[in-house]
């Protein structure tokens, strides 16, 4: 994939592996695709209960779109760093404590992310003892984009830990689009 072409911003490409590019790009097609039929199954569900003919099985789907969204979107969040953690904090500093503070924000997510792999895991296999209604779905359906958000939120987390400690983690302030660490 070309620079031009890359969702990645320039200023944070050192830290990650134009591998995971493809991924980001069908996950962030994902997310599109949930918050689209999310939005769908309301209106449809909204318009079928004010003419008095409710479509039951609107509200699973609603909160499958719903679910699936929010979990693998956040590992999309993770790898764009556009979720919640200490940047502000560690933006301010340079150097050696940075790198300290950088390590230890990702390996706070990173810990998460094992404990949604692992709990979630778990939730999921007892899901299949409880069903929805009214299709009768195992709600196992749903647990599962706990551990798959968990896989995602580590792997992203990890390409970030990897590549940091390798090039650091402030972007390069003689490249161009990485003007916000020029400005020292």
């Amino acid at each position: 994939m070309s620079e031009r072409q890359s969702i990645v911003l320039h200023a944070q490409r050192h830290l990650k592996w134009p591998a995971f590019d493809v991924l980001e790009r069908i996950i962030m097609i994902l997310c599109g695709i949930c918050l689209t039929g999310f939005v769908t199954s309301v209106f449809f569900d909204i318009v079928t209960r004010t003419i008095g003919r409710p479509w039951l099985w609107l509200q699973e789907v609603t909160s499958t779109f719903f679910i699936y969204g929010i979990f693998i979107g956040t590992g999309v969040a993770i790898r764009r760093a556009d979720h919640l953690y200490l940047t502000a904090i560690s933006e301010s500093m340079h150097g050696r404590l940075r790198q300290v503070v950088e390590v230890f924000n990702r390996c706070v997510v990173l810990f998460a992310a094992f404990c949604m792999i692992y709990f979630g895991f778990i939730n999921f296999l007892q899901g299949f003892g409880s069903f929805r209604m009214p299709s009768m779905t195992p709600i196992a359906s749903l647990y599962a984009a706990i551990p798959l958000s968990g896989v995602l939120v580590a792997l992203f987390t990890i390409e970030q830990l990897v590549n940091g400690l390798r090039h650091g983690f402030e972007g390069d302030p003689t490249k161009p689009g990485d003007q916000k660490h020029a400005m020292r």
